[in-house]
């Protein structure tokens, strides 16, 4: 229960029995912890700033990881103070939040949500008819919840890599000639005579 709100002798009994069938109805898929009237025995998180919602859902597995928390609000409980002090909280966290208020509250409720922009996973209303309580889903959000903003990491430039030199270009030597003496032996005729350089006088 919500430390700002004390809420009448009748309506607690009624959100406490709420509480208990949430707890048998969830208990099928999590483990869950209730915090009825003034007790605390599910906290979500540790030391000064633990919060107890009405129902905490943890797995069944080895580390019991949180897998979501719920809020039972009564008629005079769905208000902008507890929006505010609890709604707002839980909507932070990084699980679904699933509200629970009376069925007359619904508008109110989402008008609460809307204006403070409190991100709540689902919205159900519930009545009594007789001895049983039966639960409607009204609202089901399909936004995923804002992220935690974390510190980035620090990055220093890197130090810029040596230019590298440039290859020099490698031309092809010129390719040789053969000797008219060589390819005229390997083909095997005589090479041409060469031609007089003066000719004879007269």
């Amino acid at each position: 229960m919500s430390p700002i709100l004390v809420r009448p002798v009748r309506e607690q009994l009624e959100h406490d029995r709420i509480i208990r069938q949430l707890q048998a109805k969830w208990r099928r898929k999590y483990e869950a912890g209730i915090n009825p009237g003034n007790e605390q025995n599910a906290p979500v998180g540790t030391g000064p700033a633990a919060a107890y919602p009405d129902v905490v859902l943890t797995s069944t597995e080895r580390g019991h990881r949180l897998q979501g928390v719920i809020e039972v609000e009564t008629g005079e409980s769905v208000n902008h103070l507890e929006a505010l002090s609890q709604w707002a909280h839980f909507g932070k966290l990084r699980t679904p939040f699933y509200l629970y208020v009376p069925a007359g509250m619904v508008d109110v409720a989402r008008r609460l949500c809307e204006e403070n922009q409190i991100y709540v996973t689902e919205i159900w209303s519930y009545h009594s008819i007789g001895d049983q309580i039966r639960f409607t889903l009204v609202h089901r959000s399909r936004e995923a919840p804002p992220a935690v903003p974390r510190p980035r990491p620090v990055q220093t430039a890197a130090p810029a890599a040596p230019a590298a030199r440039p290859r020099p270009t490698q031309t092809a030597p010129p390719p040789r000639r053969k000797s008219v003496a060589r390819s005229a032996k390997a083909s095997g005729r005589k090479p041409p005579k060469k031609a007089a350089r003066s000719q004879k006088r007269k």
